[in-house]
């Protein structure tokens, strides 16, 4: 029996967010809002994404034995995700500097802290969340020795989530268990490297990324398009999922949150496509509150939106 519907393994990050009207040029200064402290990260984010929707989720991270990381350790209990996972020392909580404009788009410098300490050992020491889980959800602000490990320790029947974000070329062995692998254009264009000319990015061209990408290996893939949706695809061919219109606020952490949703959906039984565009509704629902935790929705807004 599966203890968990979601084991995420990846980053805890405090959110250190200033609104600006415009993000500066090089060598030049400008005034921001007063700062804003949220809890965020992608890892953190997405288990929290999860559970307020009403997954059983788990996460697997480090934090530092500081503010920043009690203020983590708060929001993910109080989201209900099971904290037993969250490592606790080795360097400072990880940081994100995030600036965010008035149509809601963000810039963002994250600092990794204890992010870069959580190891292949802590994973191989968390065998009793890998075997209570359907769904293994990753990403690259740990480690890509420690994503490798991940991908080696899931059990017979799991489904490995991958984010790779921030991007950056992926082993073999990793995009083999890849179901489905997440990426947006730039995203796309790192991992296939070489291959990158696969597609220009517009229009009927997403199908040859697509192609590109299953080709080096994962068993489904998912292209994010923003306000144009998402392109799903696997080895039966691929779809297109139409975005939810909303006015945006705050885009931060909406990216997690699909990538949450999706892989909640996707270890209940539904199809790629259909989670892909449950997970639409959930992204769209995030853009419309500022930060990034603190907007997720749950199921019944998801419903309402």
């Amino acid at each position: 029996m599966n203890t968990y519907d979601l084991l995420v393994v990846g980053s805890a990050n405090a959110d250190l967010v200033v609104g600006v009207e415009r993000r500066p040029a090089a060598g030049e200064t400008v005034l921001g809002s007063d700062l804003v402290v949220h809890p965020g990260g992608k890892g953190a984010n997405q288990a929290v994404a999860a559970a307020r929707l009403g997954a059983r989720t788990a996460l697997l991270a480090r934090v530092g034995d500081d503010g920043h990381g009690a203020l983590l350790r708060e929001s993910l209990g109080s989201a209900g995700v099971d904290t037993s996972g969250v490592l606790v020392g080795g360097a400072p909580t990880g940081v994100a500097l995030i600036t965010v404009d008035p149509s809601g788009d963000n810039s963002i410098v994250v600092s990794p802290g204890a992010n870069g300490r959580l190891t292949p050992d802590d994973v191989r020491a968390a065998g009793e969340l890998f075997a209570g889980a359907k769904v293994v959800s990753t990403l690259l602000e740990i480690p890509l020795e420690t994503v490798t490990e991940v991908a080696r320790s899931l059990t017979d029947g799991a489904r490995l989530v991958l984010n790779p974000s921030p991007p950056a070329p992926l082993p073999d062995e990793v995009l083999a268990v890849c179901d489905p692998l997440i990426v947006n254009e730039h995203e796309a264009r790192v991992v296939l490297g070489a291959d990158a000319g696969a597609g220009s990015g517009d229009g009927d061209d997403w199908d040859a990324w697509a192609r590109a990408l299953l080709a080096l290996g994962p068993r489904s893939v998912v292209i994010t398009l923003g306000a144009e949706g998402a392109l799903v695809a696997d080895a039966s061919g691929s779809s297109r999922v139409a975005s939810v219109k909303v006015r945006a606020v705050d885009t931060t952490g909406a990216g997690d949150a699909f990538t949450a949703a999706l892989a909640w959906r996707l270890g209940t039984g539904a199809p790629l496509a259909e989670a892909a565009a449950y997970a639409a509704r959930v992204g769209a629902a995030a853009v419309t509150k500022q930060g990034a935790q603190v907007s997720y929705p749950t199921a019944d807004e998801v419903a309402a939106l």
